[in-house]
């Protein structure tokens, strides 16, 4: 897929995360580790722990440094992939010991059990 391509891709789902969480979050709005961290939010905005969308890491309270290098190489994947990340996340499954977008980003930082 064309760099071009994969990075509207990843503009557009950012501003989509911007759109869908900045008027939720109640929380501290920053930038850091490459994302716009959003906290505060309610729990049914965002899955598990918190999760990235574009550019934005969405989140109630889980923001840990360590998170936070897991969600940034999350980002990355966001880039490399534009819109066909939530697709290829979901066929690489939900067991995230097995999901090698998980794996990537490190089991351990994103607050998973290593093994």
């Amino acid at each position: 897929m064309h760099r071009w391509i994969t990075r509207a891709g990843y503009l557009v789902a950012t501003a989509f995360a911007l759109a869908w969480a900045l008027p939720l979050s109640r929380g501290r709005v920053r930038r850091e580790a490459g994302l716009v961290v959003l906290t505060g939010l309610p729990r049914w905005a965002f899955g598990r722990g918190g999760t990235t969308v574009g550019g934005v890491y969405l989140t109630a309270s889980n923001d840990s440094p360590a998170v936070l290098r897991h969600e940034a190489v999350h980002r990355q994947q966001w880039l490399r992939h534009g819109l066909t990340m939530p697709i290829r996340y979901a066929l690489a499954g939900r067991d995230p010991a097995r999901n090698r977008y998980e794996v990537e980003a490190g089991l351990e930082d994103g607050g998973y059990a290593a093994g």
